[in-house]
């Protein structure tokens, strides 16, 4: 049995800094959702997939997913699946910029973060009102 009396003293090794002692910062925050966004893109192409194969299949299973997509969940779905697009997409122009060696310094760096959530909202809405007004508005 280990007695501590006994032990020999250890030196006192540097602990990695604890997620305690961090002050979250906007391209953390970014970080983190571009990771998100991945993860909802995963998904969200298994659902594409899905409307795809239900198209090949035929008018019976294209009403189905049709009627699932049509309402209030599914749209919610396909709005929070194109935000996520997006983001991820200039969520990637930003590592893009980085690699090229600019927008390093700390306001440019919170300066493309911000671009890129407020892009991406703005971007999506764009999206939506065009897509919402070529179809003819509301069904």
């Amino acid at each position: 049995m280990f007695d501590p009396t006994t032990a020999p003293r250890l030196k006192a090794r540097p602990l990695s800094p604890h997620l305690g002692i961090y002050r979250l910062t906007m391209t953390m925050a970014m970080s983190v959702m571009h990771r998100i966004t991945g993860v909802a893109l995963y998904y969200g192409t298994i659902l594409m997939a899905w409307w795809l194969v239900a198209a090949a299949s035929g008018p019976n299973a294209y009403a189905t997913i049709e009627s699932f997509m049509s309402s209030i969940f599914g749209r919610l779905i396909l709005l929070g699946y194109t935000w996520a697009l997006i983001h991820h997409a200039l969520g990637g122009l930003r590592h893009l910029i980085w690699d090229l060696g600019y927008g390093l310094d700390d306001g440019e760096r919170d300066m493309l973060a911000t671009a890129t959530l407020v892009g991406s909202i703005v971007l999506t809405i764009v999206l939506w009102v065009v897509g919402y007004l070529m179809m003819g508005g509301a069904r």
